[in-house]
């Protein structure tokens, strides 16, 4: 039987535990259920889940904080667009960013794929679509320039009330050393706080905000993690990590944080950060969709 078989099965077992009935299911039971799959699964895993229109949620192994990756993408759009809503920047406004700058060396890389050997010159609109939606590394580093740095971004966060969040380095910087990807790093609890203040708008203006779900919602349906398991065309606003492998066959970090739209129309906050599992990457991506399916069943039972 081959690897990838392996892992399909195992996670078909997960799906075939024994069920409990929707009118027996507490959270404290949907709670032991998703502990059960996180001891199955290995690795190191929190979760935190909080209703954002309804009173609900609860956070697993939340004392940890978790390499984010990609994530930190998100906490960077809030800054960026923080400066726009302060007139320092203008989403109209056209950057260049000569192709000696670029770093061709990621292996994630979609804006040096579309403008080939050549400077780049873009609006800050299309840089932050870019480090948002196609999660460009390149694009993620020059607008962290534009920020004024990852301590000055990490510094907004914590002003914001967001303690339990750090951002040390960027992509290049992360790509250099491994342990570094784990300096960037965030509790549940935390990155549920922040989707809560966009969802609410608590940060920015409208027109910033509304940007910033649009871009968040566009991220292309090849990186659906939260919504892997559930109904077609679930709404989900999110933003996903994934980190390399090493020579030991782990992986740091595959993660989605997002906010779903139920049946009944009310929105809920899930964060799956999976890290420190062995490969291959779909494993943690299995892990992320099959927690997410206990959550959304659990929230959407009658």
């Amino acid at each position: 039987m081959t690897k990838t078989k392996i892992i399909k099965y195992s996670f078909i077992a997960l799906l075939l535990m024994p069920e409990v009935s929707f009118a027996q299911l507490s959270q404290s039971t949907l709670k032991e259920k998703i502990k059960y799959i996180i001891d199955t699964a290995g690795g190191k895993i929190g979760v935190g889940v909080q209703g954002v229109d309804f009173k609900a949620g609860f956070v697993i192994n939340g004392e940890r904080g978790y390499p984010m990756m990609s994530v930190f993408k998100f906490p960077l759009a809030l800054a960026i667009l923080h400066l726009v809503d302060e007139g320092k920047l203008n989403l109209d406004q056209k950057i260049s960013i000569p192709k000696e700058k670029l770093d061709t060396t990621y292996a994630w890389n979609p804006m040096v794929k579309d403008f080939p050997n050549q400077d780049i010159y873009l609006s800050l609109s299309e840089l932050l679509s870019y480090a948002v939606t196609k999660s460009d590394n390149n694009a993620c580093d020059f607008l962290y320039g534009v920020a004024g740095g990852t301590a000055a971004v990490n510094t907004y966060l914590h002003n914001l009330g967001v303690k339990d969040i750090s951002i040390v380095y960027t992509e290049g910087e992360m790509a250099k050393a491994w342990p570094l990807q784990y300096k960037n790093w965030c509790k549940p609890a935390a990155m549920v706080q922040l989707l809560q203040l966009l969802y609410h708008q608590k940060l920015l203006s409208r027109q910033s905000n509304d940007f910033l779900i649009r871009i968040m919602t566009e991220i292309p349906g090849w990186s659906k993690r939260i919504t892997a398991l559930l109904p077609p065309n679930t709404e989900l606003i999110h933003k996903t990590g994934s980190s390399g492998i090493n020579e030991q066959g782990i992986l740091a970090a595959t993660n989605d944080v997002g906010i779903v739209t139920l049946p009944n129309g009310k929105h809920l906050v899930i964060v799956v950060f999976a890290s420190d599992y062995k490969g291959p990457r779909e494993r943690g991506e299995h892990i992320i969709a099959i927690i997410s399916k206990q959550i959304w069943d659990y929230y959407t039972k009658e």
